[in-house]
């Protein structure tokens, strides 16, 4: 297949981009390269990919319309896999118009390049934000997801709305995946693992938020790419007058203490932290807890990477990385 993948220099888009070179699929790569975070990160992720020959990297803003409608003119991709989004639920409260551009207008401008090429199957992208404060749990798929708490969570609820109309309207196939705390080497800098990471080895403290009273289903980037991967290969059909939609949790169904993170954390560091307890945070929820029997089902797999296992990887690559 020729596969576009949007924030091909994004942590997620390199490991998935990786694994579909490896298995003989053609992939365009797209990413604006902004300056959310370290930008250096993104080009030392691309420059994994760029030495294979069936990549190519194009660097585009996904909220250029003229510059997308062209891309996909020209690609013609079979796949389309989205991952390309103003990432962040903290973010969101202080700069909120990057993420109407960018995961608004911008999953706009893919649906569009979708419906007017003939993309067999595309994947996007959700977040496990959409389920807000839900006090059910595990949070399942079927689950009311109509309280977003976060603009973030709001515009990727917003997302899976538009899939499932232009899925009813054109025919797309289309597949949400609300990602659950993913975790892993070469991971953003703006996630807390990284950020406690870099505070413990400096000898400053971390914040600890809600007072570490916190639980995450932390999701290991290898798994992450495993079943995105695998769902790209069973696109979705329509049944009973339901159009070919549909969305998936994928998440490691096994959430986790934030202090027992960090304790973990702290045990392949060598190093205690120093805490510094705050306040639950404006846009953040108490648990996050993925049902995944619907992916089992689905596609044979679900994460289940043990937390010291990926913590493990994550800080040899980083101790490797920032020698």
């Amino acid at each position: 297949m020729k596969v576009l993948i949007t924030g091909a220099a994004g942590f997620i888009g390199m490991f998935v981009a990786e694994r579909l070179l490896a298995r003989g699929d053609t992939v365009v790569g797209i990413d604006n390269l902004n300056d959310y975070y370290d930008v250096s990160l993104k080009a030392a992720r691309l420059a994994r990919l760029t030495p294979n020959p069936a990549f190519r990297y194009v660097k585009l803003d996904l909220a250029d319309r003229e510059g997308m409608a062209a891309l996909f003119n020209q690609e013609r991709p079979d796949a389309v896999i989205n991952l390309a989004a103003q990432a962040g639920v903290r973010y969101s409260l202080k700069n909120p118009l990057a993420y109407a551009d960018s995961n608004l207008i911008g999953f706009v401008n893919v649906l569009e390049g979708c419906r007017h090429n003939g993309v067999q199957h595309l994947l996007y992208a959700s977040s496990s934000s959409v389920y807000g404060g839900n006090k059910k749990v595990p949070f399942a798929e079927d689950d009311n997801v109509d309280h977003p708490v976060s603009l973030y969570a709001a515009t990727k609820k917003a997302n899976e709305l538009m899939a499932y109309s232009y899925s009813h309207l054109y025919g797309i196939a289309a597949t949400g995946l609300r990602f659950f705390t993913v975790y892993g080497p070469w991971g953003r800098p703006d996630m807390a693992y990284f950020s406690f990471t870099q505070n413990i080895l400096a000898g400053k403290p971390i914040d600890v938020f809600n007072h570490g009273k916190m639980q995450r289903d932390f999701t290991y980037i290898d798994d992450i790419a495993e079943g995105v991967l695998r769902i790209l290969d069973k696109a979705p059909t329509a049944t009973n007058n339901a159009p070919p939609q549909t969305v998936f949790n994928i998440g490691n169904h096994d959430p986790v203490e934030l202090m027992e993170f960090i304790g973990t954390l702290e045990q392949a560091l060598g190093k205690q932290a120093t805490y510094n307890f705050l306040p639950m945070q404006d846009g953040d929820v108490p648990i996050t807890y993925a049902e995944t029997s619907r992916l089992r089902a689905a596609v044979g797999f679900s994460p289940s990477t043990p937390l010291a296992v990926g913590i493990g990887r994550f800080v040899a690559w980083y101790r490797d990385y920032y020698r």
